[in-house]
């Protein structure tokens, strides 16, 4: 497997503990206001060394390049994670992950429709074997008498989709500019976009109420979307999206795991099945083709 190909499974996993994490102390801090703090943290971290990159970097970047790409860090890091929180208001962290990974699907049909991608039998394959391990994960509460209503499904659905649309229109920059610099700028954007966007939460209240679990549930969010998003951007600079945003299958092996350990929430036996499948087509839609005969 390739250097971005292993940046894109670290980045998956990690962001399967941040859905985990998130779980734990989302009841007590907002959505945006949680999206909000996330990405503080991450500029925090990421600051000095994007600074000393962004120095070095050949080519400066256009006005018109930093609005796209100040667009694209809040659609990536504010409005995606805002749903995504949200949806964790209402449903457990396995099967926000497992819809979740909805997101190479829609990658692949966002960018197959925009001319990015060549979509091949084995790449498409491997996409709805994964599609199929999320359709069977749900399947208990498709067939349970009054679920409820589908909110949570349709936030964290809505999530996959702003972040399968801002993975395509990444590209072109993350191939222009270094990635550590885009991936700071694009979460400072962000930040900048949820102070205001969070006021409505109280956001300066309530960050003096929260207590030394919640605050660490938050830096451990906020350093997984430092390095996370850092890997993942990497992985966009030198993959095709639909190549890195299918490892975003192993978030439900994560925070299944994680969320079975630490949250205490229980694993149905067609989540087994469900995993295996979302790992079968992940091996198929990452394979190398083999090289024609000399």
């Amino acid at each position: 497997m390739n250097r971005a190909l292993w940046a894109a499974a670290a980045a998956s996993v990690l962001v399967g503990a941040a859905i985990v994490a998130t779980r734990f102390v989302v009841a007590q801090v907002p959505p945006l206001t949680l999206a909000l703090l996330r990405y503080a943290i991450g500029v925090l971290m990421l600051l000095p060394f994007a600074w000393t990159a962004w120095r070095a970097a050949p080519v400066r970047p256009s006005g018109r390049d930093l609005f796209a790409m100040a667009g694209l860090g809040i659609g990536q890091f504010a409005i995606l994670i805002a749903f995504m929180n949200w949806g964790l208001l209402h449903i457990g962290a396995a099967q926000a992950a497992l819809i979740f990974s909805l997101f190479p699907l829609l990658t692949l049909l966002i960018a197959a429709v925009l001319g990015r991608e060549v979509v091949t039998s084995r790449l498409v394959v491997g996409v709805l074997l994964s599609i199929a391990g999320v359709a069977l994960s749900l399947w208990p509460k498709l067939h349970a008498a009054g679920s409820g209503h589908w909110w949570g499904e349709l936030a964290v659905l809505a999530s996959a989709f702003v972040g399968a649309t801002c993975s395509v229109l990444y590209r072109p920059y993350l191939q222009r500019y270094p990635t550590l610099p885009v991936s700071t700028y694009a979460m400072f954007a962000s930040v900048a976009f949820l102070l205001f966007a969070a006021i409505p939460e109280q956001w300066p209240q309530r960050v003096t109420t929260l207590g030394a679990a919640a605050w660490a549930a938050v830096a451990f969010i906020g350093f997984a979307s430092a390095i996370g998003y850092y890997w993942w951007l990497y992985a966009l600079k030198h993959e095709s999206p639909t190549r890195v945003t299918v490892f975003l299958a192993l978030n439900p092996v994560t925070a299944a795991l994680l969320g079975a350990a630490t949250l205490g929430e229980p694993l149905h036996p067609a989540t087994y099945a469900a995993l295996a499948l979302i790992a079968m087509g992940l091996w198929l839609a990452t394979r190398q083709p083999r090289a024609a005969p000399g």
